[in-house]
């Protein structure tokens, strides 16, 4: 972008200059979807911005203290059509308390109208039905009270995560504050070999970068190897973002990406490119050919470590397949092509959850339930569950599981003394069979 100034005057940083012509300003995808919605022409990290948002988002979790600060307010909802509550985290209901939770989300949803209410049995995990039902889309801001909403990044979009009070404010304005963030260049080249698929390449990320690498920038992705990856590996790491510090992550659109909002997304939306003079702040490179399996030791998933170099057998006691970040379709269809004519380890409790109801049918529909129960492992409605350690699937004391989800904190699945290890669905799955961490390679 060229601004021209005043003959005599020239800008640089902060600064004024006594000269002549111009300057010249590239930004970001992130940088242009922020300074659209702020109505401002440039913006520059640092910069303290309010921008009027898209769609707004919160669980059974988290909506419950955003509508108690809503209704101090004394406003009525900025938009019923632009607000998304999802009960996913402990519905079922798994207790009298997490019923309680669910009714206040329930009974605001019934009395503002809401009209992205997704209700059991109808209900997915929200980072999975959000961008199905093409609720978000290319160039939208999206804020939801839970870390995992840089998940719609993956369609071209600008998604964070704020807290319960912003949110609440956010209801019944339709805005929010932001400080733009830097940005990142992860530059993706290569081919994607066999058994790697979009968790490999984001533990891949986060074990170069750590889990505070990105801290309060953002992740833009981009490079020819971004086409290798399909939008539920897009998806896998735009959602993780988060897991290095980052205040989002963002892809290009591209045709996988349209193809896939073709028959979902209804509503007028902008394509955004990043400028070619945009300024980053690093730039990291990853080589897709190079990848092999990953997996993050407990207890960050930072503590990345490839399946071939775990020189003795770790034993485990349970694999999870699904939630927002591997719950995926195209994920039960790997877990699938791995558990077909094969049993789960006597040993090992394996739990499979598809991430909507849709994923489930299609699921049903392709066999790959068949597979999951002839197998031998358990096919739970959709829900984010054990993935928080809310319940279908908490560890008690000692034991280990190689779980599909994002975080693999102490005590996040159960017991503080409990063990998580983060893998991809080939892992996971491979894993389930042998009864102790594996590649597919090993159960060919």
């Amino acid at each position: 972008m060229v601004c021209w100034l005043p003959s005599f005057f020239l800008v640089l940083g902060s600064e004024w200059y006594g000269s002549i012509l111009f300057f010249v300003m590239g930004m970001t995808m992130t940088e242009k979807i922020l300074a659209k919605h702020a109505g401002i022409d440039v913006v520059k990290p640092g910069q303290l911005i309010n921008c009027k948002l898209d769609m707004v988002l919160a669980n059974d979790v988290t909506a419950p203290p955003a509508i108690k600060e809503f209704e101090k307010i004394g406003k009525p909802v900025f938009d019923n059509t632009k607000i998304a509550l999802v009960p996913d985290h402990f519905t079922p209901n798994k207790d009298i308390k997490s019923a309680g939770l669910a009714k206040i989300v329930r009974d605001f949803a019934h009395k503002h109208n809401i009209v992205n209410y997704f209700e059991i049995g109808r209900v997915g995990i929200e980072h999975v039905i959000l961008p199905e039902k093409g609720i978000v889309a290319p160039g939208m801001v999206t804020i939801g009270a839970d870390s995992h909403t840089c998940t719609y990044g993956a369609l071209g979009g600008f998604s964070t995560g704020v807290g319960s009070t912003d949110l609440g404010v956010a209801l019944a304005t339709g805005e929010a504050w932001f400080k733009v963030p830097e940005t990142i260049k992860v530059n993706i080249t290569g081919k994607k070999p066999k058994y790697i698929c979009g968790k490999d390449v984001m533990l891949t990320l986060i074990g170069m970068i750590g889990v505070d690498g990105a801290l309060y920038k953002a992740l833009e992705f981009a490079g020819e190897g971004v086409k290798e990856l399909n939008m539920t590996d897009r998806l896998t790491i735009a959602n993780m973002a988060i897991e290095a510090g980052a205040k989002n992550g963002i892809f290009p659109v591209d045709d996988e990406t349209l193809n896939y909002i073709k028959d979902r997304v209804t509503k007028p939306y902008e394509i955004v490119e990043a400028d070619s003079d945009a300024t980053y702040c690093q730039t990291v490179e990853i080589n897709l050919s190079e990848l092999k399996p990953v997996v993050a030791f407990p207890h960050l998933p930072e503590n990345t470590h490839t399946v071939e170099s775990i020189k003795e057998p770790i034993t485990i006691d349970q694999v999870v397949i699904g939630s927002c970040t591997n719950g995926r379709l195209e994920d039960l269809a790997i877990a699938a092509s791995i558990l077909k004519g094969h049993k789960v380890h006597p040993n090992v409790r394996c739990i499979i959850i598809p991430g909507s109801q849709q994923v489930y049918l299609d699921a049903i529909h392709n066999g790959y339930i068949d597979t999951f129960i002839e197998a031998g492992a358990a096919v739970s409605t959709p829900t984010c569950g054990p993935c928080l350690g809310a319940h279908m699937g908490i560890m008690t004391a000692g034991e280990r599981c190689v779980s599909t989800t994002n975080r693999n904190f102490r005590g996040r699945m159960g017991h503080v003394d409990s063990e998580v290890y983060l893998a991809s669905p080939y892992v996971a799955a491979a894993s389930a069979i042998l009864g102790k961490i594996a590649t597919p390679e090993e159960v060919e």
